[in-house]
């Protein structure tokens, strides 16, 4: 009988490694590989449909077309980071600013806000801000390695 068992073996003797350290760097774009995208992502898909969520598009009209644009705009940022990181990671900061003034947006674009959209706004925007933040330590950490 033929003897099928794996055995653990140093990968540095394989003779495509250099190929595959280079395929494998080229996928990554020489960044860091972090989990903060598809959270981006999500946080905008929320963001965009909070309204209908929280049945406020009849009491805040105005703030239903600035959820939604602002989800589209976090979402799409977020694709963007996934698509080309090595450029998109440097509007790290816009996501904070977009968070900042997720915060403050029902004051200004809303007309008397209830509790719950204050508060569902104040969320959205401090993660936007702490996942901003967590982008743009990537973003450095990788151009300082570089």
């Amino acid at each position: 009988m033929a003897d099928v068992s794996h055995t653990r073996g140093d990968m540095a003797s394989h003779p495509d490694v250099s190929e595959m350290r280079d395929r494998y760097d080229r996928v990554l774009g020489d960044r860091d590989v972090t989990l903060l995208d598809g959270p981006v992502f999500l946080l905008g898909l929320y963001c965009a449909a909070s309204p209908w969520i929280l049945h406020y598009t009849t009491s805040q009209p105005a703030l239903v077309t600035h959820n939604l644009i602002m989800g589209i705009a976090i979402g799409l940022l977020a694709l963007g980071f996934t698509r080309a990181p090595e450029r998109m990671y440097g509007l790290s900061w816009a996501l904070c600013a977009m968070g900042v003034w997720m915060i403050i947006a029902p004051w200004i674009v809303g007309d008397s806000p209830d509790a719950g959209v204050v508060v569902n706004n104040i969320i959205i925007g401090a993660l936007a801000v702490v996942l901003g933040l967590m982008c743009a330590g990537t973003a450095v950490r990788s151009t300082t390695r570089s």
